[in-house]
């Protein structure tokens, strides 16, 4: 269960990023230029993605040094 668990945040962590390059491709190719409402969406996406992979490796770490 644990596994699966992970699988799906890094499926979501990674559809965040994907998600919002998209949109800023799109954004540029029609107008030729980012909105100030895109990019704040670009930077949570990313912090939120950072995070999910951040916290899971901080966590395994600490793990893997109680039980050494």
């Amino acid at each position: 269960m644990r596994k699966h668990f992970s699988i799906v945040q890094y499926a979501c962590a990674v559809c965040l990023i994907i998600s919002s390059i998209m949109m800023v491709a799109y954004q540029v190719l029609t107008i030729a230029d980012v909105a100030n409402g895109l990019l704040m969406y670009v930077a949570q996406a990313f912090l939120l993605a950072g995070s999910i992979f951040g916290l899971d490796y901080y966590i395994k770490k600490i793990k893997d040094d109680f039980q050494s």
